[in-house]
């Protein structure tokens, strides 16, 4: 199943999370508009995973819906290509990878295979908008949402950084 879902162009207020029949499966609230913390929220407006920068920190954090620790999200170093690590605390290392100038990501388990992909597909002045394909047993499909985001939000302070 094919999710769709946005960044709000301030970083902040509700968007949806859509299905391929663009039906409402969810929704994310964006909850700051001088941070890039937020929440995900499944089909019966139930908080499902939250996302978010620790205090002074590079690193995205995304927790459940209780405030446990699921997976950390860090930016790697790579010529000519995206790379991001997902760690999870027992359920593997993932490899988030795109060519350079791609707007397809793939998020690889240890193995390398193939568990998920994402790719951007937002209009020339709409803000971010992103398609998932989850195919993993061990990573929730919204939790994938929160890990999408924290790419978006790492990608975003990276751009600010350069100018």
């Amino acid at each position: 199943m094919d999710l769709y879902f946005r960044d709000n162009f301030f970083n902040a207020g509700v968007t949806e999370i859509l299905n391929e029949r663009e039906d409402q499966v969810g929704h994310l609230d964006l909850k700051s508009l001088f941070g890039s913390a937020l929440d995900v929220f499944g089909p019966q407006g139930k908080l499902v995973c939250s996302g978010e920068f620790p205090f002074l920190s590079g690193k995205w954090v995304v927790s459940g819906a209780g405030g446990e620790e699921l997976g950390v999200l860090r930016s790697r170093m790579a010529f000519f290509s995206k790379k991001y690590t997902y760690e999870t605390d027992r359920r593997g290392s993932y490899e988030i990878v795109s060519p350079a100038f791609s707007s397809e990501y793939e998020i690889l388990d240890e193995s390398e295979n193939q568990v998920a992909m994402f790719e951007k597909v937002n209009g020339f002045f709409a803000s971010g908008a992103f398609r998932l394909n989850n195919q993993s047993e061990m990573l929730d499909t919204y939790e994938l949402v929160a890990v999408i985001m924290g790419v978006n939000a790492i990608q975003k302070r990276q751009r600010s950084a350069a100018t």
